[in-house]
């Protein structure tokens, strides 16, 4: 049993290891055609089966039986998840997804541990089922759906899902760069692991180099200090970036929008593969949550929440 554990803590930290490598590494590239658009979560699902864990009970029962429930998230996505410096130790992460977490906690009875890291760390830690869930603004791609067990959506927006998803740059560019055509011999940014990273890959046909960073934060500083000359976004998000920091010299590139597959529409909990039970659990609180619209309603309070704090 001591070798079992040992490999299981073994296997899960050489996973989050090697995804904070790769959050470190540019990839670089003319065009897409020859890279793999799911290296780092292939990679992450390859190193982690050693980790698989021998339950005498499912995870469900697990978390019911030590009475918590950890929840790994990036708290750098506002208003999704975000940072209040005016609080401290878990009061400091808000957001819509934040709430969401508590709400679910609630529901099964169990105090709720939230584990905060970078993006890349927070989709190793479930594939390697070290956390019970990931809840930080997941999206849904093939990759996920091969290494761990994904929700029912629980947040689709208001807006039309292809205009979701497009580029900013700098508003001095903004004769430079008209179309995605345009990036042909300049860098992008993108968060390491994100829907967005996938959409460069496949969507754009030509760059010079793409800059993986492990938030979106990094990246809206990138293209800022002229270290990237555009970054892949969600546009709400960087709408809300904009609104709050309106010397930030930045832009929405007019007329482009990545397109999406809207089968695979809305925002996720990531929970570790096999663990059908904890997974038929959550789709439940989250059926309860969308007929009370209860996470529209965190989502527009906490848009008000990070404009008032100026998130950059």
């Amino acid at each position: 049993m001591r070798k079992t554990n040992l490999l299981i803590t073994l296997a899960a930290t050489l996973t989050l290891s090697m995804a904070a490598l790769t959050a470190c590494t540019v990839a670089e590239a003319s065009t897409h055609a020859e890279t793999d658009t799911t290296a780092v979560e292939t990679t992450e699902a390859m190193t982690t089966t050693a980790g698989e864990e021998d339950h005498s009970s499912n995870r469900l029962e697990d978390i019911l039986k030590r009475g918590y429930i950890e929840v790994a998230t990036e708290p750098s996505f506002a208003p999704n998840e975000f940072i209040d410096p005016n609080k401290t130790g878990d009061d400091q992460y808000v957001g819509s997804d934040i709430e969401l977490a508590k709400y679910i906690a609630k529901e099964l009875g169990v105090e709720l541990r939230l584990k905060p890291m970078d993006f890349t760390s927070v989709l190793g830690s479930i594939t390697a089922k070290k956390y019970d869930m990931a809840i930080s603004a997941l999206a849904y791609t093939p990759a996920r759906a091969e290494t761990m067990n994904l929700s029912k959506g629980y947040y689709y927006g208001s807006e039309d899902p292809q205009k979701a998803y497009g580029i900013l740059i700098r508003k001095e560019d903004a004769e430079k760069i008209k179309s995605i055509e345009d990036l042909a011999e300049l860098t992008i940014a993108a968060q390491n692991g994100s829907l967005q990273e996938m959409f460069v890959r496949e969507q754009i046909p030509a760059y010079k180099k793409l800059n993986l960073v492990s938030s979106t934060n990094d990246a809206f500083l990138m293209v800022q200090t002229g270290r990237a000359d555009a970054m892949a976004a969600a546009l709400k998000m960087a709408q809300l970036y904009l609104d709050s920091n309106p010397n930030s010299g930045l832009m929405i590139l007019p007329g482009f929008y990545f397109t999406v597959d809207e089968d695979t529409q809305g925002t996720r909990i990531g929970i570790p593969k096999g663990e059908d039970e904890l997974t038929d659990r959550i789709n439940e609180i989250i059926d309860d949550i969308i007929e009370q619209d209860l996470y529209n309603q965190w989502y527009e309070e906490y848009k008000e929440y990070a404009k008032t704090l100026g998130i950059e």
